[in-house]
């Protein structure tokens, strides 16, 4: 059976994350793992951070009382986690899928998706976190990193889940996309669903034929599926056609530069992560 591994916060994030899990799940025949990670911020110990803050005098009554809390927190924190994972594993049943279990686990998040990815098929987290800022459309911190890390597809959840019958591929052809579009061709994930290919920039014969090229791939896999070039920025061009068609799923390369290059020239990936209200798939 297929494995399906979904991080969980307990953001508002943390019920579509969820539900889109077990859409995926539903049409894989695929178990959920359901994960929320307790960073150093939960478990730490505040002795050790606060002690050499203390006068000599009060610095062994003061000791107790702060290891005292530090371990209340840390009870508190396993207990809020478990509970977060209770409310996951209701949410991924009622929407049909029994094969759902949940995991809480210490540390960082990279650490994590490099042990859990093995096993599991495809990822899924929520596009902001717990502490995200709306109103500045931040995205989540570990939203990157968790990308950069993978081997294997992420899904990042849109706020709220709603039905997939159209997905549109970002389609430029590097390797990433081609590892897109075979996934494609190959998953029952897709079955059923219209797909679209879309290139954004020169339209010229070599653009034309590797789309093509991709779209020979898809139709010989039964995959009912359109392509179109479109001269302009990719940004503002798949932005808009994923809201003018309706598509319900964005398909893409992920982070094809690195990390410095990304911060001085931007990330294409990471706009159209912020832009797009649709779920986004993403292959490395």
């Amino acid at each position: 059976m297929s494995k399906i591994t979904a991080f969980i916060d307990g953001s508002i994030y943390s019920q579509s994350v969820c539900e889109h899990a077990a859409w995926i799940a539903g049409r894989l025949d695929a178990s959920v793992e359901l994960l929320h990670l307790l960073g150093r911020h939960e478990t730490g110990s505040a002795p050790s951070d606060l002690s050499g803050n203390i006068a000599l005098g009060a610095r062994s009554s003061l000791l107790k009382e702060l290891s005292e809390l530090d371990e209340q927190r840390a009870r508190l924190a396993m207990k809020r986690g478990r509970a977060i994972l209770e409310d996951g594993e209701a949410a991924v049943r009622a929407a049909g899928v029994e094969a759902v279990s949940g995991r809480l686990r210490h540390g960082d998040v990279v650490d994590t998706v490099a042990e859990v990815e093995a096993d599991s098929d495809l990822l899924v987290i929520g596009k902001r976190g717990e502490a995200a800022d709306f109103a500045k459309l931040h995205l989540g911190s570990n939203l990157e990193r968790v990308v950069r890390a993978s081997h294997k597809p992420v899904l990042v959840a849109a706020r709220a889940f709603k039905p997939i019958e159209k997905v549109l591929v970002a389609y430029d052809g590097g390797a990433s996309s081609i590892k897109a579009v075979d996934a494609i061709s190959r998953s029952p994930l897709f079955a059923g669903l219209t797909v679209k290919l879309l290139m954004v920039g020169t339209d010229n014969t070599e653009a034309r034929n590797r789309l093509a090229e991709a779209e020979a791939v898809l139709r010989g896999a039964g995959v009912a599926v359109q392509s179109e070039v479109v001269a302009g920025q990719p940004e503002t061009v798949i932005s808009e056609r994923v809201e003018s068609e309706n598509f319900g799923l964005l398909v893409m390369g992920a982070y094809g530069h690195s990390r410095i290059r990304s911060l001085i020239i931007g990330s294409t990936t990471t706009e159209m992560l912020r832009s797009c209200k649709i779920p986004v798939m993403l292959f490395r």
